[in-house]
């Protein structure tokens, strides 16, 4: 708690720009007020958890490719620049591993990006096109709430 206070309480368009699933932001707009970050964190934590993979492709839909520039200007797209700073402009063969993905899996690869170079992005990229789908969901949902964590803590703090 700040001084014995609850959290400020997140507009439901700050929530969105964290996880633009809209049930997402409902249920957290609903568990308000948090009386500190671990709880608010936590609680995100379970309710990403408890999406239907429907809310999940809605979250993954206001994602941009890893390495392009988000287009947009609200808060989400100005995390996504900030997050994906490392990769932007990368060569051709983050490129070409965006393109192998979104082949076999039908959606953006998502990945937590902030503080990784991109070859570790490439990397990374690569390894999971070998998951399976049921693999590769786990994997997805694991690195939406790492995203999601660090933006919520970033609104916050």
């Amino acid at each position: 708690m700040r001084g014995g206070q609850v959290l400020p309480r997140l507009s439901i368009e700050q929530l969105l720009a964290c996880c633009a699933s809209r049930r997402w932001a409902l249920r957290m707009d609903a568990a308000a007020p948090y009386p500190d970050v671990a709880e608010l964190l936590a609680t995100a934590d379970a309710e990403l958890a408890a999406l239907g993979w429907r809310d999940v492709t809605e979250a993954l839909a206001a994602h941009p490719r890893i390495g392009q520039r988000p287009t947009g200007t609200g808060q989400e797209a100005e995390w996504s620049r900030h997050e994906q700073a490392a990769a932007v402009g990368s060569d051709a063969e983050l490129a070409a591993a965006n393109e192998a993905y979104e082949r076999k899996f039908g959606r953006v690869f998502l990945i937590s990006a902030a503080g990784r170079a991109a070859d570790e992005v490439l990397a990374e990229s690569r390894r999971r096109l070998a998951n399976n789908e049921v693999a590769e969901r786990d994997e997805v949902r694991r690195e939406l709430a790492a995203i999601v964590r660090g933006r919520l803590a970033r609104c916050a703090g």
